[in-house]
């Protein structure tokens, strides 16, 4: 998974990642919610993304 995001991939993950830590040292439960949403909006992309490239026909 990490050979296709590249290296801007891995920065945006990491900066994710360590904004939610940041969070989290502050209160759990908004950090929590905070990771649900951007799982979310990730999935939805991810769909989105799917979606257009089978209209074209290239998945």
């Amino acid at each position: 998974m990490l050979q296709n995001l590249g290296a801007l991939g891995i920065a945006g993950l990491v900066i994710l990642l360590a904004g939610i830590g940041l969070i989290a040292s502050q209160n759990i439960w908004i950090a929590a919610g905070m990771a649900l949403i951007v799982a979310g909006l990730g999935l939805v992309v991810k769909s989105l993304i799917s979606g257009m490239l089978q209209n074209f026909g290239m998945f």
